[in-house]
C-alpha cells in the first residue's frame, strides 16, 4: 500500500450518512441510473444551477478549528460596564457541561410529543415558575426571542385586548427611559398595525388621555434608576389603561415585583441567569402576565395535564393559538422559543436557588454602591437615588472624554451619554474591578484616589425605601432548593435529560423540521469566551472577530441565494418571514406605492406565513391549490389580476410544503412581477435548493434563511434559532438597522431584533458547516437529503400511499404519507406517532400541511441503516393497522391505541392487554438492544387544557415524581 501524506479525511463524508456504495444501492433500489438522473426527474432543468457555488474550498475539520481560532483571537475581551439590557454572568460548569454542550438537550425537537419529552418540558415549567415568582405574575410562557421582541408582543396583546371603554383607543406610551433597542423595535412593530407610539418622559404620560390604551416602563429604567410605580398603575387602572413592564429577574429579588404593583404584563431577558451575552443572543426572554388573558399569550405555554393512568405529566398547553390553526387571524407570528437558553436560565435558579441568587443580587448591588459611595470622595455626582446594578456619574464633556480614554485603556467600556458616565455591574465583577474603575476616574482628574475602602465596605447595606424593598417570598418551591450541590445538580440534569428522545437516540424524521447533523466541530467554538463574553453595543474595534465572521457568512449566504445582499438579524425562521415582507414594504413606500398591502398566499403556506403578513400590515388573500399539490396558476392569475393596484407580495415555499418542485415556479414569480408585487419565498425547504437551484434563479426577492435547519444549528428542543434574509438588489437599501450599532441598508427599516446581529454566538456554527463543507460538500449534501427521501418513499410507497409527487414520480427532500383512510377502522395519525415511539422513534410531521397525514423528511446525515430500522418500523405499524382491519385485534383497545407503553406498564403485575407485552414493548429484534422507554402513557391534551396550571406541581405530587 502506498503511503498518501496528504489528509484525505472529508468533513462532507462525516456529514453525510450514506457511503458511495449505498448511494449505488439506494439508486437501484429507487430506479435511477445516477444521482444526476434522480436531481434530472427531481428538480425542473429549467431552474438548475449552470456552474457550481462560487465558495472557498471545504477545509478539513482541524484546519477550521485552527483558522477559526486566529478569527476569534481578534474579538477583544474587555470588562463591560455598558448594561442596557446585556451583563456578563458566571455560567455553572455543572450546567455549561451538562446542557449548552450536550447534543442530549440541543439536538432534541419542540416537545410536540410530549410522552418522549417530559424532561425538557420539567426543564421549562420550572423556567415559568422562576419568571412567576420573580415578576409577581400569575402565569408566565416558556420564553421569547428577545426582551425588545417580548416588549413588542406585550404590545400587540395590550391592543387586541383593550377594555371596551378604549374601544378607539390607539396610542401606546413609551417611557423614554426604555432601552433603545425596545423603542427602535416597537417602531418597527406598531406602525403597521396601526399603533401610534408616544415616546416622552413618564411626566409627560396623561393617563385620562381617552386615545391610550397602554403603557410600557422599564424597571429599573434605562437610566438605572428604580421608581415605585404602584401609584401610576393604580391610576391607570381607574382609567382603563393597561400596563407594561420590562424588567431584570435578578433585581426582582431586591425590588417590589411589578406585579405587586398591579402590572398587567411584565416582560424582559433572563440572560443574566447564566447564558453569556454572545454579542446579543441567543437568550431566553420572557413573557408574564395575569391568568385573564391566557388566551392572548404569545409564543408557547407548558401546561401541568395526565397521562392515561392519571399520572402528572407535562405538555405544551392551548396549542390552539398555534398560527397553523389561526393563521391570518392570529395576532403574533411567534411559533418557537428559546427552550435552550430558558433550560440553562432555569436550571441557573435550580442551581443557586433563592439565597444564593438574592446573594448575587446583593452582591452586585453593593458593589455599585460601593463605586458610588468612591467616586463621591472624589467629587463624582451620582445622580440616582435608589438603583440596582447601575450608577449614573455627572460628568462634563472634557471629564467624559478623559475617562473614556483611559478606560479604554485599561480594557474596560462603560456607557456614555451627554453629561453623565453610566456602569453597570453584575455577577463577574469583583472588588478589584471596582478599584480600578475609581482608578480610571482618578486618573481622569490627575490626583491619586485616597480612599479608605474598609470604612467603605463596613458601611455597605441594602436600603431600599418601603415601596421598593421586596418582602415577598419566591422560589419557595422544593426544586429550587435542593440542588445545590454540584452532584445533586448533575444528578437532576441527567434525570431530565434521560426522559426526553433526541438524535443521539434515532433520526428525527420531521417534514420541514430539517433535523440533520449538529457536527460537534461546528459546536466547539460557541462556548468560546471570544465568542461569549462580547457585548453587542461595544465598541466595533474590539469585535474585529466578528464582524469578519459577520461577512464572510453574508458573502457566502448570498451566493448560496443567488441575490445581492443578505441580513443577519432576524433570530427565528418567523421573525425572517416578518423582516422580507417589512422589506418589501418599504420599497413599496419608497416608490409612492403606499395602496400595496395585499399578499397572496397559497393554502399549503406555513401557518406562520398569514399571520406574518398581518403584522406587516398587509391583507391575506388565499390562492388553491390544485390536486396535485401545486400553486393553481389559473386562481394565482385570478388573484394577481383582481389586486393588481394593491398587490405586495407573494408569499411561497419552494419546493412546496407538500414536497414538490413545482415546475411552474418561475411562472408563478413572473406572474407577481407583471403585476407590480414581489416574492417572499419561505426558505424552509432550502435543504433541497442549496448547490442545485436558488431564490435568486427561480424568480424571487426575497428569502429567509432557516439557519437552525437547512445549515446546522440545532432546534435546541423548540430554540434557538436564526431567520436571515437575503435580498435582491432593489431590496438592499431597506435591510434592518439597529439604533447604536450601524448596520443595514442606507434606508434601513427599524430594528427586527434586539441585537444589531441577532443571535450572533450561534452564527459560528453555520459559518463551520459552509467552511467546512465547501461549495461542492453543500451541493453533495442536497442530492443526499433528495435521495434519502426517494429511497424511503420507495420503500414505503408499497404500505402507506404518498401524497404528492413531482412530474418525474419524485419526492423532493421531504413526502407526506396519506394515513385517512385509516380512520375507517378508527386509527388517527397521532396513534401512528405515538406507537413509534414503542419503536425508539419521534414521529414525522404530524396533520400538516394536509390533517390526517405524516410528513417525513430524512436529511443527508442519515445512514442507510438508520433509515432501513426506521422503514421497518413504519412497515410494521402498517402490518399492526391491517390487524385492525382483519379482525385480529380490537378497534378500540390495540397495540396503536394504548401506544406508548412505559416500563411501569410493562413491569406490572396485571397485564389485561389482548396482546403479549413483548409486542408492545419490543416490536422489533433491534429494540431490545437500544430500547428508549416513555417515561408516561399518552396525555390528556383536554385536561391540561381545562385545567390549566403552568408553573411547578404542587409540593406534595412532586415529592412523590422525585421519589419514583
Amino acid at each position: 500500500m502506498k503511503i498518501n501524506l496528504s489528509p484525505t479525511t472529508k468533513f462532507e463524508n462525516r456529514h453525510n450518512g450514506p457511503s458511495q456504495e449505498d448511494v449505488n444501492m439506494m439508486l437501484e433500489k429507487i430506479g435511477a441510473a445516477s444521482i444526476e438522473e434522480l436531481i434530472d426527474q427531481t428538480i425542473p432543468k429549467s431552474i438548475q444551477l449552470t456552474k457550481p457555488l462560487d465558495l472557498p474550498g471545504a477545509k478539513s475539520e482541524a484546519a477550521f478549528l485552527k483558522e477559526f481560532k486566529a478569527l476569534a483571537s481578534k474579538n477583544k475581551i474587555f470588562k463591560s460596564f455598558i448594561g442596557l439590557g446585556y451583563y456578563d454572568t458566571i455560567v455553572p460548569g455543572v450546567i455549561l457541561r451538562n446542557v449548552l454542550e450536550n447534543p442530549g438537550w440541543y439536538t432534541a425537537y419542540t416537545p410536540y410529543q410530549a410522552e418522549i419529552a417530559q424532561g425538557r418540558l420539567e426543564a421549562l415549567i420550572n423556567f415559568q415558575t422562576m419568571v412567576m415568582d420573580l415578576t409577581g405574575m400569575e402565569m408566565a410562557n416558556a420564553s421569547l426571542l428577545d426582551e425588545a421582541t417580548a416588549a413588542a408582543e406585550a404590545m400587540t396583546m395590550l391592543y387586541a385586548s383593550k377594555p371596551r371603554e378604549k374601544k378607539n383607543a390607539h396610542k401606546f406610551f413609551v417611557d423614554e427611559k426604555v432601552f433603545p433597542q425596545t423603542r427602535d423595535l416597537l417602531i418597527t412593530r406598531s406602525i403597521p398595525v396601526g399603533i401610534e407610539l408616544v415616546i416622552a418622559p413618564l411626566a409627560e404620560l396623561d393617563l385620562t388621555d381617552a386615545a391610550i390604551f397602554g403603557v410600557l416602563i422599564q424597571y429599573p429604567n434605562m437610566d438605572g434608576e428604580a421608581i415605585d410605580h404602584a401609584a401610576l398603575v393604580e391610576t391607570a387602572k381607574e382609567n382603563n389603561i393597561l400596563t407594561a413592564f420590562a424588567t431584570d429577574l435578578l433585581s426582582l429579588t431586591l425590588l417590589t415585583p411589578p406585579g405587586e404593583m398591579g402590572a398587567d404584563v411584565v416582560v424582559g431577558t433572563s440572560q443574566r441567569l447564566g447564558v453569556p451575552m454572545g454579542f446579543g443572543g441567543p437568550h431566553a426572554a420572557f413573557f408574564a402576565t395575569k391568568e385573564t388573558y391566557k388566551r392572548q399569550v404569545p409564543g408557547r405555554i407548558i401546561g401541568v395535564s395526565q397521562d392515561r393512568d392519571g399520572n402528572k405529566a407535562y405538555r405544551m398547553a392551548l396549542q390552539t393559538r398555534e398560527q397553523h390553526i389561526k393563521r391570518e387571524k392570529a395576532t403574533s407570528n411567534i411559533c418557537t422559543a428559546q427552550v435552550l437558553l430558558a433550560v440553562m436560565a432555569g436550571m441557573y435558579s435550580v442551581y443557586h436557588g433563592p439565597k444564593g441568587l438574592k446573594e448575587i443580587a446583593a452582591r452586585t448591588h453593593g458593589l455599585a454602591s460601593l463605586t458610588a459611595k468612591a467616586l463621591k470622595t472624589m467629587g463624582f455626582e451620582q445622580e440616582n437615588s435608589n438603583f440596582f446594578d447601575t450608577i449614573k456619574i455627572k460628568v462634563d464633556a472634557v471629564q467624559k472624554s478623559k475617562i473614556q480614554a483611559f478606560a479604554l485603556s485599561s480594557e474596560m467600556n462603560f456607557r456614555y451619554e451627554d453629561g453623565a458616565i453610566f456602569l453597570s455591574f453584575d455577577e463577574p465583577k469583583t472588588l478589584e474591578d471596582v478599584k480600578a474603575v475609581v482608578e480610571v476616574f482618578a486618573k481622569s482628574t490627575n490626583h491619586k484616589a485616597e480612599i479608605n475602602w474598609d470604612e467603605l465596605i463596613n458601611g455597605l447595606e441594602l436600603n431600599l425605601p418601603e415601596g421598593l424593598a421586596r418582602t415577598s417570598d419566591y422560589l419557595t418551591h422544593p426544586v429550587f432548593n435542593q440542588f445545590h450541590s454540584e452532584h445533586e445538580m448533575l444528578r437532576y440534569i441527567k434525570r431530565l435529560e434521560n426522559k426526553d428522545l433526541s438524535l443521539v437516540h434515532s433520526m428525527i424524521s420531521l417534514g420541514s423540521c430539517t433535523m440533520k447533523l449538529n457536527a460537534t466541530t461546528e459546536m466547539i467554538p460557541v462556548t468560546w469566551p471570544e465568542f461569549g463574553q462580547l457585548h453587542p453595543f461595544c465598541p466595533q474595534d474590539q469585535a474585529a472577530g466578528y464582524y469578519e465572521l459577520f461577512q464572510n457568512l453574508r458573502n457566502w449566504l448570498t451566493e448560496i441565494t443567488g441575490f445581492a445582499d443578505t441580513s443577519l438579524q432576524p433570530n427565528s425562521g418567523a421573525q425572517g418571514e416578518y423582516a422580507g415582507l417589512m422589506v418589501i414594504r418599504a420599497y413599496h413606500m419608497s416608490r409612492g406605492d403606499h395602496h400595496r398591502n395585499i399578499a397572496i398566499i397559497p393554502t399549503s403556506a406555513h401557518g406562520t406565513n398569514p399571520a406574518s403578513a398581518v403584522m406587516a400590515g398587509m391583507k391575506v388573500v388565499l390562492v388553491k391549490c390544485d390536486e396535485k399539490g401545486n400553486i393553481d396558476i389559473d386562481d394565482l392569475k385570478e388573484k394577481a389580476e383582481a389586486h393588481s393596484n394593491e398587490l405586495a407580495a407573494l408569499m411561497v415555499t419552494y419546493p412546496s410544503t407538500h414536497g414538490v418542485f413545482e415546475e411552474a415556479i418561475q411562472e408563478i414569480c413572473q406572474i407577481i412581477h407583471d403585476h407590480g408585487g414581489q416574492v417572499y419565498m419561505d426558505g424552509a425547504n432550502m435543504n433541497a435548493q442549496v448547490g442545485l437551484t436558488s431564490p435568486g434563479s427561480i424568480g424571487a426577492d426575497v428569502c429567509h434563511l432557516n439557519l437552525h435547519k437547512t445549515f446546522c444549528i440545532p432546534h435546541g428542543g423548540g430554540g434557538p434559532g436564526m431567520g436571515p434574509i437575503s435580498v435582491a438588489e432593489q431590496l438592499v437599501p431597506f435591510l434592518p438597522g439597529n439604533p447604536i450599532v450601524q448596520t443595514g441598508g442606507t434606508q434601513a427599516i427599524n430594528a427586527i431584533s434586539a441585537a444589531p446581529f441577532g443571535s450572533a454566538s450561534i452564527l459560528p456554527i453555520s459559518y463551520a458547516y459552509i467552511a467546512m463543507m465547501g461549495g461542492d460538500g453543500l451541493t453533495n449534501a442536497t442530492k443526499m437529503a433528495i435521495l434519502n427521501a426517494n429511497y424511503i418513499k420507495t420503500k414505503l410507497e408499497e404500505h402507506y400511499p404518498i401524497l404528492y409527487t413531482g412530474i418525474g414520480g419524485r419526492a423532493a427532500h421531504e413526502m407526506i404519507l396519506d394515513c385517512r383512510a385509516f380512520k375507517d377502522v378508527g386509527i388517527e395519525v397521532e396513534d401512528i406517532a405515538k406507537r413509534l415511539m414503542d419503536y425508539g422513534f419521534h414521529a414525522p410531521t404530524v396533520s400538516f400541511p394536509v390533517a390526517g397525514t405524516l410528513m417525513i423528511e430524512p436529511t443527508e446525515s442519515e445512514t442507510v441503516s438508520e433509515l432501513d430500522r426506521f422503514c421497518d418500523a413504519m412497515i410494521a405499524i402498517r402490518a399492526e393497522i391491517q390487524e385492525v382491519y382483519d379482525g385480529v385485534a380490537e378497534k378500540e383497545n390495540n397495540v396503536l391505541k394504548n401506544a406508548p407503553h412505559t416500563a411501569s406498564l410493562a413491569l406490572a403485575d396485571n397485564w389485561d392487554l389482548p396482546y403479549t407485552r413483548e409486542k408492545a414493548v419490543y416490536p422489533l429484534p433491534y429494540v431490545k438492544g437500544n430500547k428508549f422507554w416513555p417515561t408516561v402513557r399518552r396525555i390528556d391534551s383536554a385536561y391540561g387544557d381545562r385545567n390549566l396550571i403552568c408553573s411547578c406541581i404542587p409540593v406534595e405530587e412532586y415529592a412523590s415524581e422525585v421519589e419514583g
